[in-house]
C-alpha cells in the first residue's frame, strides 16, 4: 500500500505527515535534521513524498532518496494553499502536501544536479557584488558633488582612477570615509574578477555551452549563466513555457469574454532574466532578424516593450538551438556549422 509522506522542512528539524489515503488518517511526527537517520527507518520503498523548497532541500533530497518510491520538491511559489491557509502551523503544512500529494496536484520544481547549482550560486553572489560596488561607487560622487567635485564615470572604473579620488580637498572626516570605500572597492573588484574567471572558465564545460555562446551576443559569462537557470531543456515541453519559466510573459486577466494582458510576471531567476535582456541588447545589433523585430515592436509601443518581445524572440532561439543541438556558423545569417 502506498502512503504520501508529506515533509515541512525547516532548518533544524522537520515535521512529517504520514497519510494512508483510503483510511484518510494522517500520523504526524517531528524530527531533528540532524537525527535524518532515525526518519529513513520509518520509510518504505513504496512511499511517495513531498516537501518544500527550501536552502536546505537538496541536502533532505540526497540524504532521503532510495529510501521511498519517489519524491517530488513543491514549488512554493505556485503552492499557494500553505501559504494562503489559514491554519498556519507546521503540522498543517505537512497535512496539506501529503493530501495533495496524494492527489497529485503538486506543483513541482526540478531540482538542478550539484554543479549548474554551485555555479547558479557563484553567479549571484557576484551579482550582489557588483550591485554592492555600483551602490559604493554612487556614494563616492555624492560626497564629491557636496564638494562641488563632479566626476565622469570612467574615473571610478580603476584602482589607479580610484587612488586618484584622495587628491581632492574634502575635510578629514570625508577623507576617512572615501578611504574606507575606495578599500572596499578595491576588494570587490578583486572578487568579482576572480568570480568571472570561474564562471567563464567551469561554463565552458557545461552541456550546451558552445551551442549557447555560438549566439552572437551571448558570451562565456552571460551563456553560463542562461544555462544554469534552464538547467536541462527537456524539462520544458516548449519554448512557451521557458518564457513563462523566466518570467518575460504578460498576466492575463480574463474576465467573461474580456482578455487582458498586463506587464510580464517576473517570475522566476531575476538575474537570468536580466542577463537575457543584456545579451538581446547585444543581439540587435548583429542580428538582422532581432532588430527588424525589435524595430518593428518600437515603432508601434516603444523601446520597452520591444526590448522584452525580442528577449522572448532570443529566448525561443535559444530554446530550439540548445534541444536541436545546434552550433552556429554565422548566427547572424542563421547559418549552422556542418556536421
Amino acid at each position: 500500500m502506498c502512503r504520501f509522506v508529506g515533509v515541512d522542512l525547516h532548518k533544524d528539524m522537520f515535521v512529517v505527515s504520514f497519510y494512508d489515503a483510503d483510511a484518510g488518517e494522517h500520523q504526524l511526527e517531528s524530527f531533528k535534521l540532524e537525527k535524518i537517520s532515525a526518519f529513513k527507518k520509518r520509510l518504505k520503498k513504496t512511499d511517495v513524498l513531498g516537501v518544500e523548497c527550501t536552502t536546505n532541500t537538496r541536502y533532505f533530497v540526497e540524504q532521503i532518496k532510495g529510501s521511498v518510491s519517489s519524491v517530488k520538491v513543491v514549488n512554493p511559489s505556485q503552492f499557494k494553499v500553505i501559504s494562503k491557509s489559514v491554519k498556519k502551523t507546521d503540522e498543517n503544512d505537512a497535512r496539506v502536501i501529503a493530501e495533495f500529494l496524494s492527489k497529485d496536484m503538486i506543483p513541482e520544481v526540478v531540482l538542478k544536479d550539484k554543479r549548474l547549482s554551485e555555479l547558479s550560486s557563484m553567479a549571484h553572489t557576484r551579482d550582489k557584488f557588483v550591485k554592492l560596488r555600483t551602490s559604493l561607487k554612487n556614494k563616492i560622487h555624492n560626497i564629491l558633488n557636496s564638494y562641488g567635485i563632479v566626476l565622469k564615470k570612467e574615473q571610478l572604473s580603476s584602482d589607479r582612477a580610484l587612488d586618484k579620488i584622495l587628491d581632492f580637498r574634502v575635510s578629514d572626516t570625508a577623507r576617512i570615509e572615501l578611504e574606507v570605500m575606495i578599500a572596499q572597492i578595491k576588494n570587490l573588484n578583486e572578487g568579482i574578477r576572480k568570480l568571472d574567471s570561474e564562471l567563464e572558465g567551469r561554463g565552458k564545460d557545461l552541456p550546451g555551452h558552445e551551442n549557447i555562446t555560438s549566439i552572437k551576443g551571448i558570451g562565456d559569462k552571460s551563456g553560463t549563466i542562461l544555462l544554469c537557470a534552464i538547467g536541462d531543456v527537456n524539462n520544458f515541453e516548449d519554448e512557451k513555457k521557458l518564457a513563462s519559466y523566466f518570467g518575460i510573459v504578460p498576466r492575463v486577466s480574463n474576465s467573461n469574454e474580456t482578455v487582458h494582458q498586463g506587464r510580464i510576471t517576473k517570475q522566476g531567476n531575476k538575474l537570468a532574466r536580466t542577463t537575457l535582456v543584456q545579451c538581446t541588447l547585444i543581439a540587435i545589433r548583429y542580428s538582422p532578424y532581432l532588430r527588424t523585430f525589435y524595430n518593428r515592436i518600437k515603432a508601434r509601443k516603444g523601446s520597452g516593450k520591444a526590448i522584452i518581445a525580442t528577449s522572448k524572440k532570443l529566448l525561443a532561439i535559444i530554446y530550439q538551438t540548445l534541444k536541436n543541438n545546434w552550433v552556429f556558423d554565422d548566427f547572424p545569417n542563421f547559418v549552422l556549422k556542418s556536421a
